[in-house]
């Protein structure tokens, strides 16, 4: 997957905290479908008003859980990139018109399915951008995010469950999915190991040992 946002979204200073404010949500997605449009000769149209509500969710979600990012930094802003795509997958505020005479040029999941992958790009350069912003270290993805199979899978579960779009961004990043639980931060496997790990050293502390 070519992540052409990322540069642009680089660019800017404490993206992390920039995305909690509507305008410039607004700004990076629209910088995302210029993109994409521009590269593969697409013709995309978003809801403003529906984008806008899907960022109010988004970012009430986010809110109330973000005391685990004092857990788990890295894990929680996978998950909040995972959140994001769950939100924009079920309200789908994009139509995206193919390019009528060279769509055998385009790559498979985009013919696919252009509005998941545009969300999705959004999405992964968002979370890579933050990630190496906040934490000094570029995330890597997983080669499943270019298999069609792959894309199979992520376009029919999400459309019957919205939420299995944070466990398939932990799978694009390789990371380990909960498909249990993929709406619950709390229940993620590094978010629970680091928990663990947390209490064992407040558990030390209290007892001296070094």
């Amino acid at each position: 997957m070519e992540i052409l946002t990322q540069n642009e979204m680089n660019a800017l200073p404490d993206l992390g905290h920039r995305l909690r404010q509507l305008r410039w949500f607004r700004r990076a997605f629209a910088s995302c479908v210029e993109a994409l449009d521009k590269r593969y000769g697409l013709k995309t149209k978003v809801d403003d008003e529906m984008l806008a509500k899907i960022f109010i969710d988004w970012a009430e979600t986010i809110e109330q859980k973000k005391r685990l990012a004092l857990i788990n930094r890295s894990d929680f802003i996978k998950f909040s990139g995972g959140k994001m795509l769950q939100e924009l997958i079920k309200a789908d505020p994009a139509s995206v018109q193919l390019p009528s005479l060279r769509q055998g040029d385009l790559p498979e999941t985009i013919a696919f399915w252009p509005e998941g992958f545009l969300y999705t790009n959004f999405c992964v350069s968002a979370v890579s951008v933050v990630h190496l912003q906040e934490l000094g270290e570029a995330l890597t993805l997983s080669d499943c995010v270019d298999d069609l199979r792959t894309w199979w899978s992520f376009r029919e579960n999400t459309h019957e469950i919205p939420a299995y779009a944070i466990a398939f961004l932990d799978r694009f990043f390789g990371a380990e999915p909960n498909w249990t639980f993929p709406e619950l931060p709390e229940a993620r496997a590094a978010m629970m190991e680091a928990a663990s790990h947390e209490k064992l050293l407040s558990s030390d502390e209290r007892t001296g040992i070094e």
